[in-house]
């Protein structure tokens, strides 16, 4: 059939014939040459048997983990044990077996404390399929914005379409507090960022069979879908939850008598309950899918200083890197990383804060130094950090 002189477009995806290399036409069908190449990965990700090799105990984990990352050794020892254990279960179930539970996390903790860095490190040091989700994009399906099942097709994607793999993987949605129910007002109108997002989560992140679009987007009654089976995905959820503490003081001193009530409040040594976070806002089914809390620490001025210069490819690695390609020797003194790292403390963000100020004390001499020549080392001191000198330039002789 000549279709050449035809304004058609692929049936699945609905791309104009102008947009793809090739499009075959059947009975009142066509489709495209990138739709047939997508459907034969599906085709045969349905015959591969994806397993997740688990070859490092708890312990190795952990270790690898703190070559790579400063701090937080409970959380680290809470995701090396709950990682370890759900992959040692999924290898163990026979063919069409499900999970009967699984320990979804739970993670808080301030900006810049590590969440999501955690999360990556321990999915690369596995080699488990691994994606971030943003749960401010997340809208109730029927409503403008992001549905949840769009997660599932950026994992789907993640994997090469191989559905095997991707029912096997992990799943971190950030900023899981950002979705809470508003509080003092019980649901006069439908809150389509807030609880409704959470509803539209709970079943995938207990499991369920959902129905995803091959090309993601909103859903279609006329469209193919591809099923997944979440009941394998871990999920790790991930906020800062700011004004829990003080959601938790209020616990505690209703449940303190006496003197005691007045005792001073600390925080670090609290733990988060389920009643703490539906105060602040999360419905108890949501919490129920979670059942392992870890509360992140904040980072101090020693902390901070060791993540400059501590971990595998640490900050000052890569810039060291960066100027290495200009042949030339990039050097920190001792005075100069303290003092980045007791401003990063200062801006109370964290990490975060640690590039951010290291691009700012060398973003002009990035600038220029790559039209310069007989350059040999740079030196970054104390004064360069707050600005009262500029970088020390080193020239061959």
């Amino acid at each position: 059939m000549n279709i050449s002189n035809l304004n058609i477009s692929c049936s699945f995806c609905e791309k104009k014939q102008n947009d793809v290399d090739k499009i075959i036409a059947g009975n009142k069908v066509y489709i495209c040459n990138k739709c047939i190449n997508l459907f034969k990965k599906i085709l045969n990700s349905h015959s591969n048997k994806e397993k997740i090799k688990i070859t490092l105990k708890p312990i190795d984990i952990k270790k690898k983990l703190d070559s790579y990352i400063i701090g937080q050794k409970n959380t680290k020892k809470i995701l090396s044990v709950t990682i370890y254990n759900h992959y040692k279960l999924i290898n163990k179930l026979k063919k069409k077996q499900k999970l009967e539970y699984k320990n979804n996390i739970l993670l808080i903790g301030p900006t810049g404390s590590g969440k999501t860095l955690l999360a990556k490190t321990i999915s690369k040091i596995m080699d488990i399929p691994f994606i971030i989700a943003d749960a401010t994009t997340l809208t109730e399906a029927g409503y403008v914005g992001e549905d949840v099942e769009n997660i599932l097709y950026r994992l789907l994607l993640k994997c090469d379409f191989n559905i095997k793999k991707a029912e096997n993987g992990i799943i971190f949605i950030d900023e899981i507090d950002k979705i809470s129910r508003k509080r003092n007002n019980p649901s006069i109108t439908r809150d389509v960022s807030g609880e409704g997002v959470q509803q539209s989560l709970l079943k995938i992140i207990e499991g369920t069979i959902s129905h995803v679009l091959p090309q993601g987007g909103r859903k279609h009654p006329h469209k193919e879908f591809i099923q997944i089976d979440t009941s394998n995905i871990l999920f790790i959820c991930s906020g800062t939850f700011d004004g829990i503490n003080k959601i938790i003081k209020n616990r505690i001193n209703h449940s303190q008598i006496g003197f005691i009530k007045n005792k001073k409040f600390k925080s670090k040594n609290t733990e988060i309950k389920t009643e703490d976070l539906i105060e602040f806002g999360l419905i108890p089914e949501f919490i129920g899918r979670l059942q392992i809390f870890s509360k992140l620490k904040k980072l101090n001025k020693k902390d901070l200083f060791k993540i400059l210069i501590k971990p595998k490819n640490s900050i000052i690695d890569q810039y060291k890197f960066l100027f290495k390609l200009e042949n030339i020797k990039l050097t920190f003194k001792k005075k100069a990383l303290k003092k980045i790292a007791d401003k990063a403390f200062k801006k109370q963000i964290g990490a975060r804060g640690l590039k951010n100020i290291l691009e700012n004390i060398l973003i002009d001499t990035m600038y220029k130094i790559p039209s310069q020549k007989n350059i040999k080392e740079i030196i970054i001191d104390k004064s360069v950090v707050s600005k009262k000198t500029k970088p020390i330039i080193i020239k061959n002789t």
